[in-house]
């Protein structure tokens, strides 16, 4: 019988998380007796780890990683998947958001022969300018890319273990999960669910950590943006030119002045910001292959409970 991993990132889940692990016990139970719980504390300065703590002391399926700091989500997700053992795991949120009770759907799609089984939010409970939000960033994230991203999908899913270890050879400091999952090219099948409210607290996730994760994400997989500085470069060359010959032209034929100084301050300004926004962005991205060069480790481990 195969043997089943959820790994959880936890994030100032200090109400949630009981419940978390009484749902996921009655479900995985239900699938197989080999399971085991990996909970990975991202230090969200609350009571989260101290009843991570109990519960491991209560239930062996249950295995917690408490960091030294807070490394982020994907870090956390990374760190359960190099610590699981299971044939199969699962990757969910701890906010409930993700239902347990699901994965009994993407395990059954899984023994079809699917590497990959997502789950695809069939509805999601968002306010209306949050929708907006979202469509707008994967729609802007998608174009600089080149790779396609559906906004229903999120972290929750099971992997094989082929999966798993293969993804485990990726540590590159920029991290986005869905992203290097996508980019294996495993056989993959998607399976809606339902998507709940927030039954405690709020998201950690405002929209400055989310553009600050789609920048870092789109310079971490994507050249596009150099590559677009390049075109646009190359198009104010080609006006920069034929604006020349205009004025040359007017100037000896129609016996036209010279434009004056104030449009050429402007010209000056726009394009001396166009340059500093072009060296900019060259340095970001000088600055994170240097973050790379130093090869650090992706996360660092304070306490571990329950694991042999």
């Amino acid at each position: 019988m195969s043997s089943i991993s959820v790994v959880v990132p936890v994030y100032q889940s200090e109400e949630s998380i009981s419940e978390l692990h009484q749902r996921l016990t009655k479900v995985l139970s239900s699938l197989t007796p080999n399971y085991e719980i990996l909970l990975i504390e991202d230090c969200g300065h609350d009571s989260s780890w101290s009843k991570i703590k109990k519960i491991c002391a209560e239930d062996k399926h249950v295995r917690a990683i408490h960091f030294s700091r807070n490394f982020g989500q994907h870090y956390g997700i990374t760190a359960g998947l190099d610590h699981s053992t299971s044939d199969w795991v699962v990757v969910m949120d701890c906010d409930l958001q993700d239902r347990p009770e699901d994965i009994p759907a993407l395990y059954r799609k899984a023994q079809e022969g699917f590497d990959i089984v997502l789950a695809v939010r069939h509805r999601r409970d968002q306010p209306f300018v949050q929708r907006i939000m979202v469509g707008f960033f994967y729609s802007l994230f998608n174009f600089l890319t080149d790779s396609p991203y559906d906004s229903r999908i999120g972290n929750f899913r099971i992997l094989s273990r082929q999966v798993v270890e293969s993804f485990r050879e990726f540590r590159e400091q920029l991290r986005f999960f869905g992203a290097l999952v996508q980019w294996m090219g495993f056989p993959v099948a998607m399976v809606e669910v339902q998507h709940d409210q927030r039954p405690y607290g709020k998201s950690a996730y405002n929209y400055r950590k989310l553009f600050a994760l789609g920048f870092n994400t789109v310079i971490a997989y994507s050249d596009k943006p150099l590559r677009l500085c390049v075109g646009f470069g190359f198009l104010t060359v080609v006006v920069s030119l034929g604006l020349a010959a205009f004025v040359v032209y007017n100037y000896f034929v129609h016996q036209s002045p010279v434009m004056g100084w104030s449009s050429l301050l402007v010209a000056i300004s726009f394009f001396s910001g166009v340059i500093l926004l072009n060296l900019g962005l060259i340095g970001i991205y000088l600055g994170k292959v240097f973050e790379e060069a130093k090869r650090r480790p992706l996360y660092i481990i304070h306490e571990k409970l329950n694991f042999p």
